[in-house]
């Protein structure tokens, strides 16, 4: 029998702090036999269509296969199916809402990661891009550490009262008041420019997760620290490849700080940046703790084989 998990369930089984927990263990262990494939296409017109796959996790009896179409006018943009297949047998065990599983992978995972690489004195939050991610990467930074203060901007305001934080007009204007800011939108040109970066803060870029999205240029990512998920993913098709910049602009991976074999901060007054694109096995680590809560709770089944 197949779990079915609407974007309401997989919310209401959600246990943030397991969640955290399951992404970092993710994080610190060693690199998968099989290596992650991220296959895209464009569609006619304004949409692309892609798979992730095998997420896979020491530990875990379980993988997952992921299918989704990004419309960017769309609301939510991000439609399709986290397939999660028992690892033994194949067996279909629960199918499951992407959006909702890929905003709050992708939103621990960079909560987690901004955490980590963040000043620890800095007490003030921004959010370049108000939409779903950027809440779901509000709610876990709030998990994570005290924030004195939290602003935003988006070409909707109204987005900005969802984060319960102070408006502001611009990017640049974000950069100015905040110590971390948190990058989440659809740009295809840089937002922010090493000029308006200052000693020893912190940028997470969550955009550049296909070619030809940017949002922090090339001039900035050369003069910063940069944490990435993988760095072969992010040269070919996020936020370094899209600003030509290769896999060794980047100091290392977040692996490999949670693994102690390089330290979340350099002794420098660099700005740091986190930049990842996205990993099949992060789809897993939500997952499989939203399916494990789930399937006791009474969840609607489907049998698939009928």
């Amino acid at each position: 029998m197949t779990v079915l998990l609407s974007r309401s369930e997989v919310e209401r089984a959600l246990d943030v702090d397991e969640a955290l927990e399951l992404l970092g263990e993710g994080f610190r262990a060693p690199a998968p036999p099989s290596p992650p494939l991220r296959a895209r296409t464009d569609l006619p017109g304004p949409g692309t269509a892609t798979c992730l796959m095998p997420g896979l996790l020491p530990g875990v009896p379980a993988y997952t296969v992921k299918v989704n179409a990004k419309f960017p006018g769309a609301e939510p943009a991000l439609r399709g199916v986290v397939c999660l297949h028992d690892l033994q047998t194949g067996e279909l065990l629960a199918l499951a809402d992407s959006a909702s599983v890929t905003a709050w992978r992708t939103g621990l995972a960079a909560a987690l990661g901004t955490h980590l690489l963040a000043d620890p004195g800095a007490v003030t939050l921004g959010f370049v891009g108000a939409g779903a991610q950027a809440r779901v990467v509000a709610a876990g930074l709030r998990r994570l550490r005290p924030w004195r203060e939290i602003v935003a901007t988006d070409l909707d305001p109204s987005r900005v009262r969802t984060l319960d934080a102070l408006p502001l007009e611009s990017a640049a204007a974000v950069a100015l008041a905040a110590d971390v800011v948190v990058l989440a939108t659809w740009a295809r040109r840089p937002l922010l420019t090493a000029g308006e970066a200052r000693p020893r803060q912190h940028f997470t870029t969550l955009g550049a997760d296909e070619p030809g999205k940017i949002e922090l240029a090339p001039d900035l990512l050369q003069n910063a620290r940069v944490v990435v998920d993988d760095r072969e993913l992010t040269a070919a098709a996020g936020a370094l490849g899209n600003a030509g910049l290769p896999a060794d602009g980047a100091a290392g991976t977040l692996g490999e700080v949670l693994r102690g074999e390089l330290p979340a901060h350099d002794g420098t007054d660099r700005p740091t940046v986190y930049a990842p694109i996205g990993l099949p096995w992060q789809d897993l680590a939500l997952l499989w703790t939203v399916y494990r809560r789930a399937r006791d709770a009474d969840p609607t089944v489907i049998d698939l084989l009928a």
